[in-house]
């Protein structure tokens, strides 16, 4: 890390891979930082200095033992693209609906039981990856996402196909592969559909 004593020019830091068990302190001082990458090391939390990072649209934390998202995640509101995938969530907090500039929300493989309302919030979100979880249904409140464009939901428990998904018709992408849908229903009304996987 010595080679990171002051803000790159390209406002991108690249610390995946480095088996981190926490994140450098002077990293929070990069105030102009646009993206963060934080990807496949060991981190179970952040520091709260990280919100210091105001103009950050990217932050990948995939790939770590995160228990809980640490509650400084939700202070930056610039944030775009979000990746929490490969952790051990359970669930996300309330504060996360502050990221209202979110577009790409990554919970893939992680132990959400139900995908958390607080989803239903963030009213910019075009793309959901919430494969490999136990998510049995969906909420009702989701199809308040006008924006949503794609949702990955292959390797869940679903049994019925999610019939809020019908009333979502800005709908471009359905991935429901993977799971123990029985009975698929009429789609055709889903003007936007491009492609639908299944088994």
């Amino acid at each position: 890390l010595e080679d990171l004593e002051e803000m790159p020019v390209d406002k991108m830091v690249d610390l995946s891979g480095r088996q981190l068990r926490r994140l450098p302190l002077h990293i929070c001082s990069f105030r102009e930082l646009v993206k963060l990458y934080l990807s496949n090391n060991n981190l179970t939390q952040l520091p709260p200095e990280l919100e210091q990072l105001q103009n950050l649209q990217i932050l990948a934390l995939d790939f770590n033992n995160f228990r809980a998202l640490p509650l400084a995640v939700c202070t930056l509101k610039q944030l775009c693209i979000l990746y929490l995938g490969n952790n051990k969530l359970c669930s996300l907090p309330l504060e996360l609906r502050l990221l209202q500039n979110l577009r790409t929300l990554w919970i893939e493989s992680n132990c959400l039981q139900q995908l958390p309302e607080v989803v239903c919030e963030l009213s910019l979100l075009k793309t959901l990856h919430a494969g490999s979880n136990a998510l049995r249904t969906l909420p009702t409140r989701l199809r308040g996402l006008c924006e949503l464009r794609s949702i990955w939901l292959s390797g869940n428990l679903l049994a019925e196909f999610p019939s809020v998904l019908l009333h979502m018709p800005s709908l471009e992408v359905i991935d429901v592969d993977r799971n123990a849908i029985r009975y698929f229903p009429s789609l055709t009304h889903l003007a936007s559909l491009k492609l639908v996987i299944y088994d």
